[in-house]
């Protein structure tokens, strides 16, 4: 392995760490460079990869905001149980829905979620500190449940979905939605790596080294985001959104053609 193909991926991993600490994303940038520098290798193999360097920083924002950021502690029992149990599940279905079906319907509801977003420009801007009553649970649970799965079978763009619902129905602001995203994410991480590392499909040497600069870049986008608050949040996700709705039409739209 070329020591300027490891600098390259430690430095997009960085960069990764940083993205995803604050909105989600570090997938748009780790999968990318990990498929451009071994065009080689099974998709299995660079996804589990891509997945041990993403937990870690995962793991790391999360403890981060949970130091910092008031959350209950119910909605995050919640929130992490079913998000694990349904992105296991989602891996085990990932062969049996196609996911030329997936893209188009992933890529219209991403164009909901950033006209919505653009439109109401306080959507995410007050924090309501949501009563932990049944109803919460459930809603808090549901979204577990179905973008678990989503990120189990698929998994473009789960951060932004995690928190565009935990704003929408749990009525958080940017910054708390992040802090919750970033839980549901560590546990679809973890259940994704119950089925990659024992089948093999993890380079462990390269993971964990870009799982270090994935960490440094977390600690950076933690960092920024609470410095800067919601309104620099909700702007990184009105980018993000966008890059994931311009990739997501060019497979549709040019790739497939």
């Amino acid at each position: 392995m070329d020591i300027e193909i490891i600098i390259s991926l430690i430095f997009f991993a960085f960069f990764a760490g940083a993205i995803d600490a604050a909105v989600g994303g570090g997938g748009l940038i780790q999968i990318p460079a990990l498929m451009s520098a071994f065009p080689q290798l099974a998709t299995a193999t660079l996804f589990g990869t891509n997945k041990l360097a993403s937990i870690c920083g995962t793991a790391t924002a999360a403890w981060s905001y949970l130091r910092r950021v008031q959350l209950a502690w119910k909605l995050l029992v919640v929130i992490a149980l079913t998000a694990f149990v349904s992105s296991f599940l989602g891996a085990a279905c990932v062969t049996l829905i196609p996911q030329a079906i997936l893209k188009p319907f992933v890529l219209l509801m991403l164009i909901v979620i950033a006209i919505y977003t653009l439109m109401k420009k306080q959507f995410g801007q007050v924090h309501f500190q949501p009563s932990i009553t049944t109803k919460t649970l459930v809603l808090a649970g549901i979204g577990g449940v179905v973008i678990g799965f989503y990120d189990g079978i698929f998994g473009p763009g789960t951060g932004s979905f995690f928190i565009f619902y935990f704003i929408r129905y749990l009525k958080v602001d940017f910054l708390h939605a992040s802090a919750l995203s970033k839980i549901g994410n560590f546990m679809t991480n973890f259940a994704a790596l119950s089925f990659f590392i024992p089948s093999g499909h993890v380079l462990l040497g390269l993971g964990l080294m870009m799982a270090l600069a994935n960490v440094a870049g977390s600690l950076l986008g933690v960092k920024m985001a609470l410095k800067y608050g919601s309104g620099f949040i909700r702007i990184l996700f009105l980018i993000l959104v966008s890059i994931l709705i311009i990739r997501l039409s060019y497979q549709i739209f040019v790739v497939s053609l």
